[in-house]
Parts: structure tokens; sequence; C-alpha cells
């Protein structure tokens, strides 16, 4: 039967453990060579980062200003680069009508719901009382009530 132990390169003994056996497979050359935990999609982000820095290309418009409302949300540049960079999203423009009916009604309901808790337990102090704030900006363009 193996051993729990191994003898470490300063002669001391230790038990063996995840480490043991990685540098044991990639001192053999039986390791698999990859990426690791890294997803495809991380990786494309990252060489488009670098790209970028570069001097490349710009990052999507909704990251930057250029794709931002200045009174809170997306603007139409903004929506149309996120759907660009992830197709089958079904991102819509923001409900600001005084009295929305059926579909736009419960959509701004449940936005409201939902953004006015994350505006009370998700956010600082100073962050609620902030008017320009990401959340109270968005919380005022759908007219929330919270």
């Amino acid at each position: 039967m193996a051993s729990k132990y191994h003898i470490t390169k300063d002669g001391k003994k230790a038990k063996k453990g995840l480490y043991y056996y990685m540098n044991r497979a990639k001192n053999r050359g039986t390791s698999k060579p990859g990426k690791g935990s890294v997803s495809d999609k991380a990786l494309e982000e990252s060489a488009n980062t670098a790209v970028q820095r570069a001097g490349g290309k710009k990052s999507a418009a909704w990251t930057r200003k250029a794709g931002k409302n200045p009174s809170g949300g997306l603007n139409r540049k903004g929506i149309a680069s996120y759907r660009k960079a992830n197709p089958g999203s079904k991102l819509k423009m923001a409900v600001t009508e005084k009295n929305p009916k059926g579909k736009k009604k419960s959509r701004r309901k449940s936005f409201c719901a939902r953004m006015c808790g994350m505006k009370k337990r998700r956010t600082g102090a100073k962050g609620r009382r902030d008017p320009n704030s990401r959340i109270n900006k968005a919380l005022r363009k759908w007219r929330c009530k919270c």
C-alpha cells in the first residue's frame, strides 16, 4: 500500500495533498495542458482588454459613458451594444410612461420591487442619499416610488 507521506526537497516528511499530485503529474509530463478553470468567454474578454490597452478597438458602449444616459440607465446606443455583446439577451428600454398598461405595467412593477430592495439592502447610507448614484438615477427614470 502506498504511503500517505512523501519527502519534500527540504528533506522533511509531509502529507501528500493536491499540490503533490499536481506537481507529480507535471514532472511526469502527464498533466493536461489547458486553461484551468478559466472559461473561453473570460479568455476572450481578457484578450480584448489587452488589445484596447495597446490602442486597439474600444470597449462596448454600454460599459462606457457613450452608452449611458445621464439621467440613468442605458441609451439606445448602449442597449444596441449590449445586445451585440450578449446575443440572445432581451434587454429593453426603460418603461418611462406615466400610466403604462399591460406587460409594461407589470415589467415596471417588477423592476421597481427588485431595485428598491437592492437600494435598501445593497447600498450604504451615502449611496441612498446621493441623487447622482446610478441606482437612484435608474429609480427616478423608471418612476419608482420607494
